[in-house]
């Protein structure tokens, strides 16, 4: 038997039909192995940068199975995607398996002829690629934690932040304090809508955008009263190239421009196409387009539109480090106009379709026409300031490539035939006045055009960049444009002041750069993360002690003053978003909802604090109710349930204090139970107590679940597990 294992199951089937069944063609589902949660176990730092991998949860069944097939191969094949994750995921595979002698083979495209061409070349894990995949996890893993770590002190405890998502915040961060520091002008927009001696109207627009408004009024006043003519008449042929077929970035801005794809979304799709073996891999830098390929598109551009169409072009990658696919997105038979399972699939496929024949065939030529006309007099001084106005308009001359790329055609715009000197009446003169406007927020597209434009991240990972930084709540979408979250803002605003030079665009960009040179066996694994890791490190130690807490993310407009002692007010983050804070906070407690709103500040309860004897009582609001604080939290800490507060008591007598009852609580990981003597009496249970008490060990008998309705809450009694209780007896 001959075994070839791939990562997904409708990959495994498209090329099962390939091989006619002489191999047995499992799927891993993806990655069978992962770095734990625990940072402390999942990597050796001292051992040289070791991960410690895991079976990842629900793949123990996946190993075996493949372990069994293993045992009956005389061939083991490893076909997983042609890049630097499935070299990775292959290695996985049989390092967790215990693989003998597997082999590794590679394609781009899962078709018949590819399939069978790559089985004839097998070849050996490449290490230098899986060693880039593992840096690139650990590297991530390790900042990830570090970073985070510090956020949790110094920000708010849950957030995170990540190696190549911080500085893609940071660049959309950047954009929003252009557009807030953005202060817009006044400008004025002239129009003139004039009839020429045939009697065809035509719109004119003032070359200019007048800022000052007396100027307005005279071309207003001059054009009204003088005598309009046709200053100049220019018509130039221009010429519209191609471009280049789909890379994985340009693949998703114009999904997401196009089809309104997110870039995670897009990914989705084309993975699928790829599998059912429609288009080639779409995780490249390359526009090259194989003689295979050039072939088919040469005739299916002569049959469907002519030769004339046809123009042969070779395009460079614009990245200085291509990735391992060695050409651009495309179908794998052009012939096929429309391919895919469900509509979705085939709007992106008819795309790529699109673009890859596009960039084989002529230039479209177009015909621009530009109307200049003019009311003043060339020859008098008091009118050189004022501005002509004129028209534009274009034909297509030949559509050349836009046959097969209709959308992105633009419409036509006919101007009336004119020649220069000829006489125009003045129908309508009019000026609307408008202000200039900030730079726009990023589209995913564009964010996607930016990183790549700077070097952060590759390929494979600019739609899980943005997701991640959605997921996190740290931007959020406004009419397909990303804007920072008032908890993105201040991470970003924290990251900038204490880690900008990891953040930054060079830093990043050097070590993508070094994550290729271990890829292309240049650099050395343990150097590249010895090197990053060890000042890394000190830094994150520096600025746990000398950094600051953000608790103020930027004053309040004067507008708002505090509604208790009209004192000026400061912005402050909360879980719950952003809220106005009295500058002279904790000594005044006065606050505001971001709207402005008063909102009613802790009630004084006149009781001395019974832990520090320094602070007093105060009834606050929380997330689960009213509770009561001291006022010097948090160097006093003393915290107790509202005693007018009715909790939902169980009716069960604690058993440990013999005082209190269970009541039912609420915490930061959901309900519980515990005494209502709290503080004096802190036992607790995960689920509801039953009443009865353990006949084993005379602890609380708790809540358990379908199979075990009841059991004890004592961990270390055998009753708190009967499944293992029934096994010993």
């Amino acid at each position: 038997m001959k075994l070839l294992i791939v990562e997904s199951p409708a990959k495994a089937k498209t090329i099962s039909k390939y091989l006619e069944g002489e191999y047995t063609v499992k799927a891993s589902v993806g990655h069978i192995r992962d770095l734990p949660k625990n940072n402390k176990k999942a990597i050796d730092i001292e051992g040289g940068f070791i991960p410690h991998y895991e079976i990842s949860k629900g793949k123990e069944k996946v190993v075996a199975e493949i372990q069994e097939l293993a045992k009956e191969a005389d061939e083991i094949l490893l076909a997983t995607d042609p890049d630097r994750e499935g070299e990775a995921i292959a290695w996985h595979i049989a390092e967790a398996t215990h693989l003998k002698k597997p082999r590794r083979v590679v394609f781009h495209e899962i078709t018949k002829d590819a399939v069978q061409e790559a089985i004839k070349h097998p070849r050996a894990i490449d290490d230098n690629l899986k060693q880039a995949q593992e840096a690139r996890r650990v590297l991530d893993r390790l900042v990830g934690y570090d970073l985070s770590g510090l956020i949790w002190k110094k920000v708010r405890y849950g957030l995170s932040a990540g190696r190549v998502q911080s500085p893609a915040l940071r660049i959309i961060m950047e954009r929003e304090r252009e557009i807030k520091a953005f202060k817009p002008e006044t400008f004025w927009v002239l129009s003139a809508d004039v009839e020429t001696p045939k009697k065809e109207k035509l719109t004119l627009i003032c070359d200019e955008e007048p800022r000052d408004k007396k100027l307005v009024d005279r071309i207003l006043e001059l054009g009204k009263k003088k005598d309009w003519s046709v200053q100049d008449v220019k018509e130039t042929e221009v010429k519209r190239s191609p471009k280049a077929p789909f890379t994985t970035s340009t693949l998703q801005q114009a999904a997401s421009s196009r089809l309104g794809f997110a870039p995670s979304r897009t990914m989705g799709i084309a993975q699928k196409l790829y599998e059912a073996g429609y288009i080639t891999y779409m995780r490249t830098d390359s526009t090259t387009l194989s003689q295979v390929a050039l072939t088919q598109i040469a005739n299916v551009v002569t049959k469907q539109y002519g030769k004339e169409y046809i123009e042969h072009r070779v395009f460079t990658s614009k990245s200085k480090n291509a990735q391992e696919a060695h050409e651009g997105v495309r179908p794998t038979d052009i012939s096929k106009l429309s391919a895919g399972n469900n509509e979705e699939q085939k709007k992106l496929y008819r795309l790529i379709w699109q673009r890859a024949v596009a960039s084989q065939m002529a230039d479209a030529k177009t015909l621009r026409t530009k109307i200049t006309a003019t009311f003043t007099d060339a020859n008098s001084a008091a009118e050189k300031d004022i501005p002509s106005f004129s028209a534009n308009g274009s034909r297509i001359l030949f559509d050349g490539w836009l046959k097969a790329d209709p959308d992105a055609r633009q419409d036509d715009v006919e101007l009336p035939k004119v020649t220069a000197g000829e006489a125009l009446k003045l129908l309508d003169l009019r000026t609307e006045e408008k202000q200039t406007e900030p730079p726009p927020r990023y589209s995913e597209a564009g964010l996607v055009k930016e990183l790549e434009k700077r070097g952060i991240g590759r390929p494979s990972t600019y739609a899980s960049i943005i997701k991640t930084i959605l997921d996190r709540g740290y931007v959020e979408k406004l009419d397909r444009a990303l804007k920072p979250t008032d908890t993105g803002e201040v991470v970003s605003t924290f990251l900038e002041a204490n880690f900008m030079h990891y953040i930054n665009d060079s830093f990043t960009a050097e070590m993508e750069d070094k994550l290729d040179g271990i890829a292309n066996g240049e650099m050395k694994y343990i150097k590249v993360l010895k090197d990053f890791y060890g000042p890394f490190l000190k830094d994150v130690k520096a600025k746990s002690k000398s950094a600051e807490k953000i608790t103020n993310i930027g004053p309040v407009s004067d507008e708002f003053k505090c509604p208790v002692c009209g004192s000026p007010m400061v912005w402050k983050l909360s879980k719950n978003g952003k809220f106005m804070s009295c500058s002279r906070f904790p000594e005044c407690t006065g606050a505001r909802t971001d709207a402005g709103h008063v909102m009613e500040g802790p009630k004084d309860t006149g009781e001395v604090c019974p832990l520090c004897s320094k602070g007093t009582l105060l009834e606050r609001e929380g997330r689960f109710g009213k509770f009561i604080s001291c006022s010097l939290y948090p160097k006093c800490k003393f915290i107790k349930q509202d005693p007018n507060a009715k909790p939902n008591t169980t009716g069960i007598k604690c058993i440990v204090c013999n005082k209190g009852e269970m009541v039912e609580k609420r915490g930061r990981f959901g309900v519980f139970y515990g005494c209502s003597n709290y503080p004096d009496c802190k036992h607790i249970l995960k689920t509801k107590p039953t009443g009865n008490i353990c006949p084993m060990c005379q602890s609380m008998m708790m809540e358990g679940t379908k199979t075990i309705p009841e059991r004890c809450s004592n961990k270390a009694c055998p009753n708190h597990n009967p499944h293992k209780l029934n096994k010993i007896q």
